[in-house]
């Protein structure tokens, strides 16, 4: 990984990088011919100007990180370790919080080193890479770990592709294998998670503040609609806050287990309420024939999916998502309108919002909103980095 290799880029983008943009893209990649991922690279200008050091790393994102604006840094165990020390230190009031000990450690580029993840479950620690070149660091990155932190165990996930395959393993690294589920607390909640199975553990850590905001503030008394619930997390929350009852709507077959599953880690009755496996479009056409209403509906789709008869994109489809759940939304209930897609920023989210309400002849009030929580670090150069973006809507009556 010695050997420096010197790209030069055109005035725009050097302008960009020379701004703090930390993502190497394509652009900047095109007629550099076979590199070796995880190999180091140069950014210069037209002049031959140092920009910027960085690896080399083919992911869903672009092709590689800057990690330093100084010519002279070696991007060796010492650097990983400043890193992600600071990383920790942030996230010192975390440590100490009572009542939640699952929330992320290290936020890829938010903390300095793009292309990988480090979150924390109650002393277990998991890596997620998200590109061969950054996995070539890996062993950086675990001797850091060991070195700064206390820990039962870590774990890794490899989220890039071998051969064409992802790779499917236990992901175990180092400490004592865990005996799964591992129940973890947030704000006080239960959460059975598993670091053993699929790339998902059972639980978005991101969503925490928004998970809280409904158990505290929207769930007593209301009949709560979650769909593409997953393993529920959100309908768990809301049963905590006193829902009347939540109706849980997903797809893949995995979600009635985790569900119950998750309802039964917190002494909650799963049997008193629904949870359907069903294509969430399919039951927005059954709701409406059956003029069912619920007065929270909670809208968390993936940015892209594809089923047997349709896909689903974030940025070409919301719009209509939320129409089709304003029709099922009590007056002056509220929808909790969340996307995760990194293509659009807050303002094209809340413009998709408008639309929705207008185009069904229907006021609103927005009530809230949230991005990401603190312990997801980002960076304002890099504004895809803060991809969250959650709007709690009310639908106003008349």
């Amino acid at each position: 990984m010695e050997t420096e290799l010197n790209i030069q880029v055109n005035s725009k983008l050097a302008n960009k990088y020379k701004g703090g943009y930390p993502l190497v893209t394509k652009q900047v990649m095109n007629h550099t011919g076979h590199l070796e991922e995880g190999a180091l690279i140069n950014l210069v200008d037209e002049r031959n100007i140092f920009i910027g050091k960085g690896y080399y790393g083919k992911q869903n994102k672009g092709y590689g990180w800057i990690l330093t604006r100084n010519m002279d840094e070696k991007i060796d165990q010492s650097f990983f370790e400043r890193k992600i020390k600071a990383a920790l230190d942030k996230r010192k009031s975390f440590f100490n919080d009572k009542e939640t000990n699952a929330f992320r450690v290290f936020n890829g580029e938010g903390d300095g080193i793009g292309g990988f993840t480090i979150d924390y479950f109650d002393e277990y620690y998991l890596i997620n890479w998200y590109s061969k070149g950054i996995y070539a660091y890996s062993d950086h990155v675990i001797t850091s770990l060991k070195n700064l932190a206390q820990y039962k165990a870590i774990y890794q996930k490899k989220r890039f592709r071998e051969d064409g395959k992802f790779i499917e393993e236990d992901g175990f690294v180092e400490g004592e294998r865990g005996q799964f589920p591992i129940i973890v607390k947030e704000n006080g909640v239960n959460f059975a998670v598993y670091f053993n199975e699929e790339a998902m553990v059972g639980v978005f850590l991101d969503q925490r503040d928004v998970r809280r905001t409904i158990r505290d503030k929207y769930a007593e008394g209301k009949t709560v609609l979650n769909t593409f619930s997953y393993t529920g997390a959100f309908s768990v929350f809301a049963a905590k806050g006193g829902a009347a009852k939540t109706t849980s709507v997903d797809l893949a077959n995995r979600s009635l287990p985790k569900t119950i599953e998750q309802f039964s880690v917190n002494g909650i009755d799963y049997e008193a309420h629904d949870i359907i496996v069903e294509d969430v479009f399919h039951y927005f056409k059954y709701a409406g024939k059956k003029n069912l209403k619920f007065d929270v509906v909670i809208l968390d789709p993936p940015s892209f999916a594809r089923s047997k008869k349709m896909t689903f994109s974030a940025e070409k489809d919301y719009k209509n998502l939320l129409k089709e759940a304003i029709v099922i939304t009590e007056n002056n209930g509220v929808i909790v309108a969340s996307t995760n897609s990194a293509s659009f920023d807050m303002k094209k989210f809340k413009g998709f919002i408008d639309a929705a309400f207008k185009e069904s002849n229907c006021k609103y009030e927005i009530k809230e909103e949230f991005t990401l929580p603190s312990d997801f670090q980002t960076i304002s150069q890099f504004k895809e980095g803060n991809y969250l973006k959650v709007v709690f809507v009310k639908k106003l009556k008349g």
